[in-house]
């Protein structure tokens, strides 16, 4: 009996040199952000505040293709190219002809797929004399993949974590510290922003964010980073599909049937998926592409697709995006990364124009569906992508009952190893789901600008 091909590597010299920017090839161009005071398009002046004017090319650009710079792909050669593995012992638990397959991005310095991003965000901040860093950070992903980056090209690295994740992973601090950030639990006494709520509130993205935006735009040497939402952001994760295409044509597959991923800001699912929908929008593949969020923060299945601020109090532009509100404060659940109140207005558009599908999922079932990976193929996934694990064994399980044979593609963006308090408060039944309800939902919407026109 032959030996199973578990993974499927490339070599350093295959590794991808250019992002992918699928916006020149939607069949219409997303909406653009208005400036918060005059509701008109915003244009670069009015993001040199807080961005490098390279990356606000980017966020603009109409090139299908953008070079990877030099440096920045030597330092993805840390941990790039990352592996895709077939999950056979999954699937024979399962039970499934599906085969599946799962790009893991765990293998980088800060354990996700953040730094994809975050390495190109210092660099170019770096070229253009910047001095220090502000930003945001969620489960604390981001905020560790923006402190390595820095560590890499000497900026000082200032990070505002939300309060709920702050407390429940003492972990990410230490690792943020570790690489030379410096953190804040958000709600801070050191903003307006954060001052604007009670010590001890739970805090969500948009206050961090708000936290971030308001230091950076008080200083001069200091610009903020973003780990999410942007289009320059979704540009830089595309390497993830990219490899993912040919690591895919090394397996001996000609396509994906299906591809999911999970969805909090949309970095992770647009970089894994934006490729495969190029190949389906160019007729080559015919591949579902699955966001699956969270039941507790649903903006694509429940929120409203209109223009709101990217933050709590206001400071961003307004962005055309799935939103259940700027003011809206998801529940504490444990994949801290997927608690934001809107979606990418990128993914946004792109699931209005019919593109793409989009699930929510309890944290009892990502949990369940955890520890069957875990058990299986053995890496504990972060909380964030037990979303996705989730979507995944519920279509393998279909495919049992039906007898087909898709392939499944799905993005691993991290692993769990500093969110061991989340499983042990699964396995303890301590976790419990926390639906929104219309009334909050309501509420939340409430507070949406209400644009004439």
């Amino acid at each position: 009996m032959a030996a199973l091909q578990h993974k499927f590597l490339l070599d350093e010299s295959e590794m991808p040199t250019r992002w992918y920017n699928i916006i020149p090839d939607l069949p219409a161009p997303p909406p653009p952000p208005l400036h918060p005071g005059t509701h008109q398009p915003i244009g670069p002046d009015d993001l040199a505040p807080l961005f490098p004017m390279d990356l606000i090319l980017q966020e603009v650009s109409t090139d299908s293709y953008i070079d990877i710079p030099e440096e920045v792909q030597d330092i993805y050669r840390l941990w790039r190219p990352s592996p895709l593995y077939r999950a056979h012992r999954l699937e024979k638990a399962l039970g499934t002809p599906a085969r599946i397959y799962y790009k893991y991005e765990g293998v980088s310095p800060a354990g996700s797929h953040k730094p994809n991003t975050a390495v190109p965000q210092v660099y170019y901040n770096a070229k253009a004399g910047v001095k220090k860093l502000t930003t945001e950070t969620g489960a604390g992903q981001w905020g560790t993949a923006l402190a390595f980056a820095c560590s890499l090209f000497g900026l000082e690295c200032e990070v505002w974590q939300v309060g709920a994740s702050y407390d429940a992973k003492p972990g990410r601090r230490t690792l943020i510290e570790t690489f030379g950030g410096t953190i804040h639990r958000s709600p801070s006494r050191l903003t307006s922003a954060g001052r604007a709520f009670p010590e001890g509130h739970p805090g969500s993205l948009g206050i961090a964010i708000s936290e971030a935006v308001e230091v950076a735009a008080g200083r001069e040497d200091t610009k903020y980073a973003l780990g999410s939402v942007l289009n320059h952001v979704l540009l830089h994760q595309t390497i993830i599909g990219e490899e993912a295409l040919l690591q895919l044509a090394k397996a001996g597959e000609s396509g994906a049937d299906l591809v999911v991923g999970c969805t909090g800001g949309g970095s992770n699912f647009g970089g894994l998926a934006f490729p495969f929908l190029r190949e389906k929008m160019a007729g080559r593949q015919s591949p579902a592409i699955r966001a699956v969020e969270p039941a507790s923060c649903p903006s694509l299945t429940r929120g409203e697709y209109r223009y709101d601020f990217g933050d709590t109090a206001g400071f961003t532009p307004l962005m055309k995006m799935h939103t259940l509100g700027h003011d809206f404060v998801p529940d504490p659940i444990h994949a801290g990364g997927l608690r934001y109140h809107g979606m990418a207005p990128l993914i946004s558009h792109i699931y209005e124009l019919g593109l793409m599908e989009a699930i929510s999922i309890e944290q009892t079932e990502c949990f369940a569906a955890a520890l069957r990976f875990a058990r299986t193929e053995g890496i504990v996934p972060a909380p964030e992508p037990t979303h996705a694990l989730a979507a995944t064994i519920r279509e393998a399980l279909a495919c049992k009952e039906s007898g087909e044979d898709k392939v499944i593609v799905t993005a691993l963006c991290g692993h769990g190893m500093l969110d061991l308090a989340a499983y042990d408060a699964y396995l303890n039944g301590a976790m419990v789901d926390s639906g929104l309800s219309d009334v909050d939902l309501a509420a939340a919407l409430s507070g949406v600008p209400v644009l004439a026109g």
